[in-house]
């Protein structure tokens, strides 16, 4: 019974086989079609009928993945420049701890000294080429304030232990001591910081400026009567033929104002900053026994004269150039150490003793200083002097050396802000009074699309002018904060700025040649070595 039903299994196998050989395009067709539909999905739902949810689902997916991979990418980026800023900081503040020995031998400077030359040197790189009056690039501007926190975070650790009242879970009091930043520091670092934000935004009002450009010292212009060859590196500034319009007059003069106030704060910082300085040793020895040695006998005739004016004694003195002011002022600030040493000193036998009474030394220490103020206010670029490039070198505070560098390198900045808006400004007057005119008066759409923001402001304050405002308002600081207040704890007073205007008024104008520190340095140069 089974042997007939197997023998018809095999034979029904063997008749589909042969079947195979008898129609093989057929079959072959039936192949194709299947190994397509397999290997092409697409295809195959095309041909079930396209379906729009299946379409929209696969278009979500393929943007999904790209954005996915976008994501990634752009933390791979901000991760790798992460890790660059990394080991730039790594590599600076290891400069830092070597003293800029990078032998490893121990030959650097003190950790003070080589902050105060990273600040030196950050701003000659930053500022060095600041010929024009723009704005600073936005990668400039960057690299400058990213690394002015590098340098400024170490001021974030120079504490001191003060009293503070602590509460315990019984509600009893106790007084513990707490650290918290350096007094000098609290104060003056926010100020530096602002004063800098000031500078920068000075600049940045520049950006739509149209009344003048800039050429270059090579261009061939036949119109070059306003050339200063003191000044040869720097572009030849040009007006249009009919002077700069009121906007902009009052737009530069406004910015100069400002600009000038800055200069003022920086200046009184780092004063009080270089006066809180340690006098080195090595200075001390260097100098003469006594006053007159180190001011020759006519400058000493005239301080201890009985009838004594400052104004007076400068018109007399020959300041026609930077190295006689600068002469002139180390000498004065040897005499003030060396009747400060001689008051200090008890002792008769001491070689540092004198027989010239207290009282008169003390005048004419007193009669030096305000020389001193008057000189460094009414020649803001010249270098440091000596004694301040000893105090500098031998300085061993790290706290003092952030507020001197930082200050210095801001108070340079803002001389060389001014003394672009003098050269725009000297311009407009050779170009008036060429024309013969003595104001010109245009009121151009393009003036007032340049200018309108700053002739808002002053056209704000009426009759008031913008030099008027005063330094507690430009700052931003409490107009309740007394003068006392801001000179012990900002060290910057406004009795101090006021008393330098009143003593200059009088001073003549004396021919010298303003140029400042970073026009001066053309390289990166420690502040030992620049002077």
């Amino acid at each position: 019974m089974g042997r007939p039903e197997e023998q018809e299994t095999y034979r029904s196998k063997l008749f589909n086989f042969k079947g195979m050989f008898d129609l093989p395009g057929r079959h072959a067709k039936s192949l194709s079609v299947e190994s397509a539909s397999i290997l092409d999905p697409t295809e195959e739902a095309s041909s079930r009928g396209s379906n729009p949810d299946n379409q929209i689902g696969n278009a979500l997916d393929r943007r999904m993945r790209s954005q996915k991979i976008r994501e990634e990418q752009a933390i791979k980026e901000v991760r790798e420049k992460l890790l660059q800023e990394m080991e730039q900081m790594k590599e600076r503040f290891a400069k830092l701890l070597l003293g800029e020995d990078m032998s490893g031998g121990g030959k650097g400077v003190s950790s003070a000294l080589a902050l105060s030359n990273a600040f030196t040197n950050l701003a000659a790189s930053i500022f060095g080429e600041q010929r024009r009056l723009e704005p600073m690039p936005a990668e400039r501007k960057a690299r400058w304030r990213k690394e002015i926190d590098w340098l400024l975070s170490v001021t974030d650790y120079i504490v001191e232990m003060v009293p503070s009242q602590q509460k315990s879970k019984d509600g009893s009091s106790m007084e513990i001591m707490t650290t918290r930043q350096r007094t000098d520091l609290h104060m003056n670092i926010p100020a530096l910081r602002k004063l800098d934000a000031m500078l920068l935004d000075c600049l940045d009002n520049f950006k739509e400026q149209q009344e003048f450009y800039y050429v270059s010292r090579d261009a061939d212009d036949g119109d070059k009567k306003s050339k200063n060859d003191d000044k040869w590196w720097l572009p030849t500034v040009k007006v249009p033929p009919e002077g700069l319009s009121d906007g902009a007059r009052k737009f530069l003069q406004y910015q100069k104002d400002c600009v000038n106030q800055v200069l003022k704060a920086a200046m009184a910082i780092n004063a009080q900053v270089l006066s809180e300085m340690e006098i080195p040793e090595s200075y001390i020895e260097s100098l003469p026994k006594n006053g007159r040695a180190s001011l020759g006998d006519s400058i000493y005739r005239s301080i201890t004269d009985e009838f004594f004016d400052p104004d007076q004694f400068l018109m007399g003195i020959d300041l026609s150039s930077e190295h006689k002011i600068l002469d002139l002022k180390n000498r004065m600030e040897a005499s003030i150490v060396i009747w400060k040493r001689k008051m200090i000193q008890k002792d008769s036998k001491s070689s540092w003793s004198s027989a010239v009474s207290l009282e008169k030394r003390e005048l004419f220490e007193e009669r030096a200083e305000s020389i001193l103020i008057l000189i460094k206010h009414r020649f803001p670029g010249i270098p440091q002097s000596t004694l301040d490039i000893s105090k500098i070198q031998f300085n061993g505070d790290v706290g003092q050396a952030v507020l001197e560098s930082y200050s210095r390198i801001l108070e340079s900045l803002a001389f060389t802000v001014l003394s672009r808006i003098d050269d725009v400004l000297h311009a407009d007057r050779q170009v008036s009074s060429q024309s013969g005119r003595k104001s010109v008066s245009r009121n151009s759409p393009q003036v007032a699309k340049s200018f309108g923001t700053p002739k808002e402001e002053t056209e704000k304050n009426g009759t008031e002018t913008p030099g008027s405002m005063t330094l507690l308002d430009f700052m931003g600081w409490e107009a309740d904060q007394g003068d006392s207040d801001m000179k012990k704890d900002s060290q910057v007073s406004e009795d101090f700025i006021k008393d330098l205007d009143a003593k200059t008024q009088k001073l003549p104008n004396i021919a010298t040649k303003k140029v400042s520190y970073l026009e001066n340095l053309g390289g990166v140069r420690s502040p030992t070595s620049r002077h």
